[in-house]
C-alpha cells in the first residue's frame, strides 16, 4: 500500500464521526486506552473531567510551555506592533538550537507570539521573554507566578522555549493553564492558523511557517486552540480544545512514543466520546507507557 493511501487512510481514522451525540453517562473510562503516557480530558463547558490516566505525574512539558509564555506577554499588555530583534543572546537561551530567523532581524511581537504558537519557534519565545520588562529573569519569574495563580502547583519553568527537560508540569495543571489560554483570542487565533507568512525587516524577507498540529491544519476537525510539544525526554505531547457534537472538549496528551500518535490519541477520545469505545492501542505503546512511567515515579 503506497504512503499517500496511508496517509489518507490516516486522516479518515481521526476524522471518524458519528450521529449520535455525547453521552457522559455511557462513557465508561474502561473502554478508552490512549498511548499517551499522562491523559486529561474535560468538557470545558460542564467542567467535567471525562477522563483521566496518570494525570498527577509531573513530566517534562516541551513546548506546551510556550502557552504560559504567550499569557505572559500578553498580560503584560506590551503593544504588539512593536518590533522586537532577535538577538545572540536569544539564541544562547534556547540552547543554540536551529532557527531559521536572521540574528538582528526584526518582527513584531504579535507576529512573534504567532509563529512561536503555531509552529513552535523556539527563537520567537526566546526573544519574546529577553524583551520583557525587567528581562529573561523577570519574564520567568512572571512564568511561575502566573502557574500558582492558576492553581498549578505541580509546575515549574526554567525557560519561555520549552527546551529545558527541567520545565515540568502533570495533564492536570497543563488543563487549567489550557482552559486559561484559552479566554485569550489572540491565542486561540495564533495557536490554530493552518500556514502564515512573517514578514522580517532589517534586512526584509520572509519565513513561511505550519501548524504542528496536523489537525489544526486539517479541515476535519474544529480546532479552537492548539499547541505541541517534543523532547527526547518529554516525548510527543499535544494540547488542544476542539468542540466534538457541539460540545467544546479539553484533551492533554503526554509522552507520546511515535509522532502521529498524539493525534491518533485524539482520534481515540473523540470515537470514545462519540460511541463509549476508543478501540486499542498497539502492543508497543503499552511497553513504551509501563516503561516510561517506571522511569517517571521511580
Amino acid at each position: 500500500m503506497g504512503r499517500a493511501l496511508l496517509f489518507h487512510l490516516f486522516l479518515f481514522s481521526v476524522s471518524f464521526t458519528a450521529t449520535a451525540k455525547i453521552n457522559s453517562a455511557r462513557l465508561d473510562p474502561e473502554n478508552i486506552q490512549t498511548a499517551s503516557v499522562s491523559t486529561y480530558v474535560t468538557d470545558i463547558q460542564s467542567g467535567k473531567t471525562l477522563f483521566k490516566k496518570n494525570a498527577d505525574v509531573v513530566m517534562p512539558i516541551a513546548s506546551l510551555t510556550k502557552l504560559m509564555t504567550a499569557m505572559v506577554v500578553l498580560d503584560a499588555k506590551l503593544p504588539l506592533k512593536e518590533k522586537i530583534t532577535f538577538t545572540a543572546l536569544d539564541k544562547e537561551r534556547m540552547y543554540n538550537g536551529y532557527s531559521r530567523i536572521r540574528m538582528a532581524s526584526q518582527l513584531s511581537r504579535g507576529e512573534t507570539i504567532h509563529i512561536a504558537l503555531m509552529s513552535s519557534e523556539n527563537l520567537a519565545a526566546a526573544a519574546l521573554a529577553g524583551n520583557y520588562p525587567g528581562g529573561y529573569d523577570a519574564f520567568i519569574e512572571a512564568m511561575n507566578n502566573k502557574a500558582k495563580s492558576l492553581g498549578m502547583a505541580d509546575t515549574t519553568f526554567v525557560d519561555s522555549s520549552g527546551l529545558s527537560p527541567e520545565n515540568v508540569s502533570t495533564a492536570d495543571n497543563l488543563a487549567k493553564m489550557v482552559h486559561a489560554a484559552y479566554q485569550y483570542p489572540e491565542i486561540r487565533k495564533y495557536s490554530t492558523t493552518a500556514v502564515h507568512t512573517a514578514y522580517f525587516k532589517k534586512p526584509k524577507y520572509k519565513l513561511g511557517y505550519t501548524n504542528t498540529n496536523l489537525l489544526a491544519r486539517g479541515k476535519k476537525w474544529a480546532v479552537e486552540l492548539s499547541k505541541t510539544g517534543y523532547l527526547d525526554v518529554a516525548g510527543h505531547c499535544l494540547a488542544m480544545i476542539t468542540k466534538i457534537e457541539g460540545k467544546k472538549i479539553l484533551m492533554v496528551m503526554l509522552d507520546t512514543q511515535g509522532k502521529l500518535t498524539p493525534v491518533g490519541d485524539a482520534g481515540r477520545i473523540k470515537k470514545w466520546l462519540q460511541t463509549g469505545n476508543s478501540g486499542d492501542i498497539s502492543d508497543s505503546a503499552i511497553q513504551y507507557q509501563k516503561t516510561k512511567l517506571t522511569e517517571l515515579t521511580d
